[in-house]
């Protein structure tokens, strides 16, 4: 499935290869990441507190609409990242994500009206400057994991 992903992306991408691709499943890892964590937040409010024994109550959770379309989300996000690991290294992918948790945390402060403490926001201060560290490294070093034969470049 995730060499499907990447080869549907490949047409779009033109002809700037590998770092073009890069960066779209970049983009695409991170807004699957933050849509589908917010989407089952939200979804989980309307729900309310399961603390339950029983896998019925999260089996109910799970049809209620924006806790399927976060689940669908995080699938999707689980898809195209596999993909973005088979070409990329973990090394370069990990922090780069990492973005989407500041994006997460400024969805949660502006749409579910969450509070974020002085200590949160030094904490998101600090993986935003991980990430602007991380993007200026190439996310594949010379000799390292090589693209699975089969999916283009």
């Amino acid at each position: 499935m995730a060499h499907a992903l990447v080869r549907a992306a490949s047409p779009l991408l033109g002809t700037h290869g590998l770092r073009r691709k890069t960066r779209f499943f970049t983009v695409l890892v991170v807004l699957t990441s933050v849509c589908g964590n917010f989407s089952l937040g939200w979804g989980m409010r309307q729900v309310g507190s399961l603390i339950a024994v029983s896998p019925l109550a999260y089996v109910r959770a799970v049809f209620n609409p924006f806790v399927a379309l976060g689940i669908s989300l995080l699938i999707l996000w689980l898809f195209s990242h596999m993909a973005l690991l088979s070409w990329a290294d973990l090394s370069y992918v990990l922090p780069i994500t990492s973005i989407g948790y500041a994006l997460s945390a400024l969805a949660g402060k502006l749409f579910l009206h969450e509070e974020i403490s002085p200590w949160r926001w030094a904490g998101i201060l600090l993986i935003m400057a991980g990430v602007a560290l991380v993007a200026r490294t190439a996310p594949h070093r010379a000799g390292g994991a090589s693209v699975s034969p089969g999916v283009e470049s």
